[in-house]
């Protein structure tokens, strides 16, 4: 059966970013740009928790810290606005240290779904950033997830069908190179840009091939992969011969179907090296991670060619729970067991995953992001959309400085305005409204400025061109725009 240059593209995650946007962005800046900077032998790894965490019940408060009646109380405005899906402070997750919200002074603590990250903060290995969100904040799924996706909460044309990782990608690597991977069928929107490929991989490392069309093989009892191989390098090495954007395309394409015959190999290896039983836990988080070790285990060996793999994506869904949600239990329980034990198991195999059974976890950095919050009120047995979140950053203890950054929202103002007319400080619905005036201690946290430290102190890049992929607001109101960069919030040392 034949198969169409459309069919092609859908069936597979091999797809070459430069194909993905079109010929008219090779124009774009951030690929002129050329940036010497490198993230060297680490690894980035952002985790989407795809459908809106409930951060409210994720980072949650403990006590009042001894503040009198008003609004520095998070543990009395928590218990206001939460019966059904209230975790009691006997269910908190607490550190061995108390964790305290730097404006308020109030304990708080993780869920305990997310035990595994507590004892991985009480190593050093987690910062905790509250109350991360951006201006003039939507609360829709799919533009919410694009805005996180690519850093541009104002749309501005020049950084659109980017993403944030994406634009260095495309600054720092060429054609010929595949320095991202998403662990899905589909590019991640982080990873997005037109300067060199990313692969997508949906089924497993093991399985991963290059879409061959083998459903004829199978109709027919005819193995002619060989030769459709043959056909397709030849055609990519004309390209590559081609002027501009062809010579890029057959580039990327030639190096994508290397790749496709790399990935496979190191999966055998990698499991006579492992002994981390990602099976029991039995959960698609856990197996993402235990891929992405996979490929981790490949590019520290060289098994990966010269450029291997440095950036990684996945995500865990499930979180749009306007109904059943839970408390200390539950389904949000759920989705938070999965993901700290996933990165339980993922960060052990760390520890012994490099080269002669190194300890390589000063070498990975994960964070973890979702388009929006919840409100703080339960409707019921669930959470609406809500504006800011905690955002996590894991990493070895000697590559983090771990513990708390940023204010928690101002849960008692978001509940004393919930249903008036929207204004100062407030929106109408409930939720705690984004600021960075300082006066107020509510400072909201720009996830910018968690995107720009991780370029600038991880990922190595000048600031000059940091603040270059992520330009400031440039509005004027410095009190309700990000008008201020700070890449330097210091969970990174």
């Amino acid at each position: 059966m034949a198969i169409t240059r459309r069919q092609f593209i859908k069936r597979t995650g091999l797809t070459a970013a430069a194909t993905a946007f079109g010929p008219s962005l090779f124009a774009s800046p951030f690929v002129r740009s050329a940036l010497a900077e490198t993230i060297g032998e680490r690894y980035l790894i952002s985790l989407f928790l795809d459908g809106g965490n409930d951060g409210f019940n994720t980072i949650i408060p403990y006590n009042d810290g001894g503040n009198p009646a008003g609004t520095k109380r998070l543990r009395s405005a928590y218990n206001e606005a939460r019966s059904n899906i209230n975790v009691a402070t006997g269910n908190v997750s607490r550190a061995t240290t108390a964790m305290l919200d730097p404006h308020t002074g109030c304990e708080i603590g993780f869920h305990p779904g997310l035990s595994a990250l507590r004892d991985m903060y009480d190593q050093g290995m987690v910062a905790v950033l509250q109350g991360c969100g951006y201006p003039e904040y939507n609360l829709s799924h799919e533009e919410a997830r694009v805005i996180w996706q690519t850093a541009n909460p104002l749309r501005l044309p020049a950084y659109a069908n980017q993403g944030w990782i994406g634009r260095h990608l495309a600054a720092e690597y060429g054609p010929s190179a595949i320095p991202a991977i998403t662990i899905d069928f589909t590019i991640a929107g982080e990873a997005q840009q037109i300067g060199t490929s990313v692969l997508a991989i949906g089924n497993g490392v093991e399985n991963f091939s290059f879409p061959f069309d083998r459903r004829f093989d199978e109709d027919n009892a005819i193995n002619d992969v060989p030769a459709k191989k043959a056909a397709l390098a030849a055609l990519f090495s004309e390209a590559q011969a081609g002027a501009a954007p062809l010579n890029v395309i057959g580039t990327s394409a030639g190096a994508t179907l290397t790749a496709s015959e790399l990935v496979p190999q190191i999966a055998a290896n990698y499991y006579g090296h492992s002994n981390i039983d990602y099976d029991a836990l039995n959960r698609s988080t856990g197996y993402a991670l235990r891929d992405i070790a996979k490929l981790i285990y490949g590019a520290e060996r060289g098994q990966l060619g010269p450029q291997p793999p440095r950036f990684f994506q996945l995500r865990n869904g499930g979180y749009d729970l306007h109904s059943n949600q839970g408390g200390a239990t539950g389904p949000h329980r759920d989705l938070h067991y999965e993901v700290a034990e996933g990165l339980r198991l993922f960060f052990d195999d760390l520890e012994q995953l490099g080269t002669g059974f190194q300890d390589i976890r000063d070498k990975v950095l994960v964070v973890i992001w979702s388009e929006f919050s919840r409100r703080i009120r339960q409707n019921d047995n669930g959470t609406d959309h809500g504006s800011q979140a905690p955002m996590l950053v894991i990493a070895g203890s000697g590559a983090l400085n771990g513990g708390v950054y940023g204010n928690h929202p101002d849960v008692k103002t978001a509940l004393d305005d919930e249903h008036l007319t929207s204004g100062d400080g407030k929106d109408g619905d409930g939720n705690t409204v984004y600021s960075q005036t300082v006066a107020n201690g509510f400072r909201s946290t720009d996830f910018r400025d968690v995107y720009g430290t991780i370029l600038k102190n991880w990922v190595n890049m000048d600031a000059g061109d940091v603040a270059a992929l992520l330009p400031v607001d440039n509005t004027g109101d410095s009190d309700n725009y990000w008008e201020v960069a700070n890449f330097d919030m210091g969970f990174l040392p």
